[in-house]
């Protein structure tokens, strides 16, 4: 009988390259130096922004540039928090991605299940149909998405200046309709046919059956709902004209005119904390969820 050898995964570099105490050095070697360098990238702007904001706007105009502060002045982001009413667009910003968090996933989710569970006629159709939207350029759907918000079909609703503007588009979400797809794809039939037998409709079974099985999934769609909202800039200066509801992106922009630059530096920090903070907090379940669909067993 002959013993068929499993051969290894081939990588760029082979298990025999790695054997070898050169290959061993070079591999760390190139994987340290790339390290290095993506981290650079994106922590050096973070950084930047930190101490810009303690430098004075003659520091900050200053040629060459200095790395560190000469006096630091941590003063600046309370400075720019009374200055800019940071706390009023900080709240109108939570009202936003609230919302938007709320309405994606009372849209998405249904939508998500229907479409891999019921499985209605010309679903795949429907499905691909919203995929293709995925492979528009956003600002093409800047004006019909507008006109549409202007008068609301059967309504006949202006929704100019409402939270509503921003909450009823960020709904009409292909790509998190797709990640909840992938993942209610993966959960056992043989579990809803027995729910089912018990006497649970389709409601129920969404409800008590396949939502406490989908919390990595949900968790995702819920950290890219609230963040998209929370850092969007285009839609919500074109339907929030109305200075007292506008978000904080917009807010900023508005300020940017008249504000010193090292305000506007603390400003912007300020509005990143809170996106940045939840990341630090949530990515353990932002990668077992995106991977969770994926992964059959």
């Amino acid at each position: 009988m002959t013993v068929r050898k499993e051969r290894p995964n081939r990588t760029l570099l082979s298990p025999w390259t790695l054997e070898k105490r050169s290959g061993r050095i070079g591999y760390w070697l190139v994987f340290g130096v790339v390290f290095l360098l993506f981290t650079a990238a994106f922590v050096t702007p973070l950084v930047w922004m930190l101490l810009g904001a303690m430098k004075s706007p003659a520091e900050l105009a200053q040629m060459p540039p200095t790395i560190l502060p000469e006096s630091p002045d941590v003063g600046a982001y309370r400075e720019a928090w009374d200055f800019m009413e940071l706390a009023g667009y900080f709240r109108n910003t939570v009202v936003v991605a609230a919302g938007a968090w709320l309405v994606q996933l009372a849209v998405c989710v249904p939508a998500a299940y229907a479409l891999s569970k019921l499985r209605p006629v010309l679903g795949k159709w429907v499905l691909g149909l919203m995929l293709a939207t995925l492979m528009l350029p956003a600002s093409a759907l800047l004006v019909p998405t507008y006109l549409t918000i202007t008068d609301v079909p059967l309504l006949d609703v202006n929704l100019i200046n409402s939270p509503a503007a921003i909450w009823l588009p960020a709904a009409a979400n292909a790509f998190n309709i797709y990640l909840l797809k992938r993942f209610f794809d993966q959960i056992p039939t043989e579990l809803l046919d027995a729910a089912r037998i018990d006497g649970a409709g389709n409601v129920t079974t969404l409800v008590r059956i396949v939502l406490p099985l989908s919390r990595p999934i949900l968790a995702v769609v819920s950290i890219f709902a609230v963040v998209a909202a929370w850092k969007d800039f285009i839609w919500p200066l074109l339907v929030l004209q109305d200075p007292g509801i506008q978000t904080l992106s917009v807010a900023l922009q508005r300020y940017e005119e008249f504000t010193p630059i090292n305000l506007m530096i603390a400003g912007l920090v300020l509005a990143s904390i809170p996106m940045v903070v939840a990341f630090l907090i949530f990515q353990r379940q932002i990668l077992a969820g995106l991977t969770a669909g994926g992964i059959k067993g």
